[in-house]
C-alpha cells in the first residue's frame, strides 16, 4: 500500500495500491478513454472554493474565477451554479462564460491588450466591469463605450510594486512587468477617468501574481492598495469595490500557501483595522480552484536506460503539460497501480521533438512498458495552455463527482486540427 501524501487529497488518494479521484478507480478512466486524459475532481474544486466562502462569511464579497486558469465548459458551469462570476482576458473567454452559464453582469474584464471589437461585444453584453490597464486603454475605451451610446464601469488596475516572491514570468504587480498603472500614477489617473464620458469610475483593482504561497506580499499590497483608495476619495472620485485579484498557491512539492480562509481572516483584520470593513470586495481566484483538482493520466511508451540518463518515455507530452518546460516547474509523477518491486531513478519525458520536452527529472519510480502514470497538479495552467505542437490532438477531459463521471471534452482528431486549413488549389 502507498501511504504518502499528495497533492489534492482527500479528493486524490490510493485505497489500497490503486489510486482514486473521489470514487472512481482512475486506471478504469485511462482504458475506457485512453491517454493523456486529464480528470478533474468536481469535489476538490467545491471544497477549495468553499475555504474561500468560509472566510467571506458575512461580508459582501464576489468571488470571481480567474478562468486563465482553466476555462474548459463544463468547470466553467461548476463555478458558475456554485455563484461564482469571472474573471477573463479575452472575448473567447466572455463567449464561453456565457455558454457555460455564467452571468454578465458577474464579468471582470482584465487583460492589457483589449481591442476596439473586444470591447464593444463586452459592453453590449452588459459586463459588470472592465479592469484596465493603461491610460492609453481608458482612452479608447471612452471612445467606444460612446459609440455604443453606453458609459463602461470601470477599475483601474494598480501596479503597487510589491515582489510576490514566486516565478517571474508569472510576477504581475512590479515596475518591470507591464500590468496596471505605475502606483505614483494612479490618482492622476483616476482624475482622468472621471472627466471622460464614456468611463463610470465603479473600483480599484490590483493582482501581483500568481503560485504565492506567503502572507506578506498580500499585507504589502493592501497596505499599498488601501492607501490609494484614501488618496482617491480625497480627490473626490468614490471607490464602490476593491479588488485584490488572485495568485494564490498550491502544494505542487511541500509547497505550504496558507489556507484561504486563514489568509483572508488577516487581510480583512487589516481592512477593519483602515475603516473599511464595508467595502464591496471582489477577488480572482484561479490556481487555488482548479489546480489540484486535476491530474493528468499518461501510458508508459518506452524505458530508455542510458549511461547519464535513464529515460521513461510516456504519451503525455510538453504540448498537454507545458508547465514543466515553460517554467521549469515541477508536478509529482505517481503510479496509477504500484508496483512490489524497488524504484529506480528516471526522466519522465513525452515524445515531442524537443530536449525541453520532459515532465519531470530523476524520479524515483517502480515502472514497465504499458504502466499507468498520473502527473498531478494538472487542473490549472494545462489544458488552458495545451498546443497541437507536432500535430498532436488535445486530450480529452473528465469530470468526476462521486463514482459517476461525465466526459466534458472529447479528444481532438488530426481532422479537427485540419478543419480550418485550406490546400493551395492545383495549377
Amino acid at each position: 500500500m502507498i501511504s504518502q501524501n499528495l497533492p489534492g487529497q482527500p479528493q486524490i488518494a490510493y485505497r489500497g495500491n490503486e489510486l482514486f479521484s473521489e470514487d472512481v478507480r482512475l486506471t478504469d478512466l485511462a482504458k475506457e478513454h485512453g491517454t493523456p486524459l486529464f480528470v478533474y475532481s468536481k469535489s476538490a474544486m467545491l471544497s477549495a472554493l468553499a475555504a474561500y466562502q468560509r472566510g467571506f462569511a458575512g461580508r459582501k464579497v464576489q468571488i470571481c474565477y480567474a478562468m486563465k486558469a482553466n476555462p474548459a465548459l463544463g468547470v466553467i458551469q461548476v463555478f458558475a451554479q456554485a455563484g461564482c462570476g469571472f474573471d477573463i482576458v479575452s472575448g473567447g473567454d466572455m463567449d464561453r462564460v456565457l455558454a457555460a452559464g455564467g452571468r454578465a453582469d458577474k464579468i471582470i474584464f482584465s487583460g492589457v491588450g483589449k481591442t476596439r471589437a473586444e470591447m464593444r461585444r463586452a459592453l453590449e453584453a452588459g459586463i459588470g466591469c472592465f479592469n484596465v490597464e493603461s491610460e492609453a486603454e481608458l482612452e479608447v475605451l471612452s471612445e467606444v463605450a460612446l459609440s455604443t451610446g453606453l458609459r463602461a464601469p470601470v477599475s483601474i488596475r494598480v501596479n503597487p510594486n510589491v515582489d510576490p516572491m514566486t516565478h517571474p514570468y508569472i510576477s504581475t504587480g512590479l515596475k518591470g512587468n507591464k500590468f496596471g498603472i505605475a502606483h505614483e500614477r494612479v490618482v492622476r489617473t483616476y482624475q482622468r477617468a472621471a472627466t471622460l464620458a464614456g468611463i463610470r469610475v465603479v473600483g480599484i483593482d490590483c493582482h501581483i501574481g500568481s503560485q504565492i504561497t506567503q502572507e506578506e506580499p498580500y499585507l504589502d499590497a493592501m497596505d499599498r492598495m488601501l492607501d490609494l483608495v484614501e488618496a482617491i476619495e480625497t480627490a473626490g472620485i468614490p471607490i464602490q469595490h476593491i479588488d485584490f485579484g488572485g495568485g494564490l498557491g498550491i502544494d505542487y512539492n511541500g509547497d505550504t500557501p496558507p489556507p484561504a480562509d486563514r489568509l483572508w481572516e488577516k487581510l480583512l483584520a487589516k481592512l477593519d483595522a483602515r475603516g473599511f470593513d464595508q467595502r464591496q470586495l471582489m477577488i480572482e481566484p484561479g490556481r487555488s480552484l482548479v489546480g489540484n483538482a486535476g491530474v493528468c493520466l499518461t501510458e508508459v511508451l518506452y524505458l530508455k536506460p542510458g549511461e547519464q540518463k535513464n529515460f521513461c518515455i510516456i504519451d503525455a507530452a510538453m504540448n498537454d503539460l507545458p508547465r514543466p518546460a515553460m517554467y521549469q516547474a515541477f508536478h509529482q509523477i505517481v503510479p496509477l497501480r504500484s508496483r512490489a518491486e524497488a524504484p529506480a531513478t528516471w526522466d519522465v519525458v513525452g515524445p515531442i521533438c524537443e530536449s525541453g520536452d520532459w515532465i519531470g527529472h530523476d524520479r524515483a519510480l517502480a515502472v514497465q512498458p504499458g504502466d499507468l502514470l498520473a502527473v498531478l497538479s494538472a487542473g490549472a495552467y494545462c489544458m488552458s495552455m495545451a498546443s497541437n505542437y507536432n500535430s498532436r490532438g488535445r486530450a480529452a477531459e473528465i469530470l468526476v463527482e462521486g463514482n459517476q463521471t461525465r466526459l466534458i471534452r472529447q479528444r481532438e482528431t488530426i481532422a479537427d486540427q485540419m478543419r480550418q486549413e485550406i490546400l493551395l488549389l492545383n495549377k
